[in-house]
């Protein structure tokens, strides 16, 4: 049983009894949290093995991994709300660079992290891992 913390802000999405899955790309589903460890700076590593959007040419999905690296600045993100956010890219059409660059730009605006780093490693266009 976990043990209600009156510390931990309510969360939209942690806990919900259901899941319910974006099926448009929006940048609301990130949800952070206080970081309790402000006096260190430390490096957060998050890997996204299963990333995928839509070509934007032919609408055929893309897949690839996300690996976001940030050095927190007073808030960490909440991991389940950057899957539910992933996830709203899968019916969205855009680049791999561009995909990457909204990524990095909505976890900026978010976070305001000290740095930040998202790299995006894509399968060639049409094909499978």
């Amino acid at each position: 049983m976990v043990k209600e913390n009156n510390n931990i802000p309510k969360l939209k999405h942690l806990g919900s009894k259901e899941t319910i899955y974006p099926y448009d790309y929006s940048p609301d589903f990130l949800e952070t949290i206080e970081d309790k460890n402000k006096k260190n700076d430390y490096v957060v590593t998050l890997n996204c093995p299963e990333f995928t959007s839509l070509c934007p040419v032919t609408g055929q999905p893309d897949f690839g991994s996300i690996v976001i690296n940030y050095i927190p600045n007073g808030k960490i993100l909440e991991s389940k709300s950057l899957k539910l956010y992933l996830f709203s890219f899968r019916q969205y059409g855009a680049f791999h660079e561009d995909c990457t660059n909204i990524i990095m730009n909505d976890l900026i605006e978010i976070l305001d992290p000290k740095y930040i780093e998202v790299k995006g490693n894509f399968m060639p266009r049409g094909e499978y891992p």
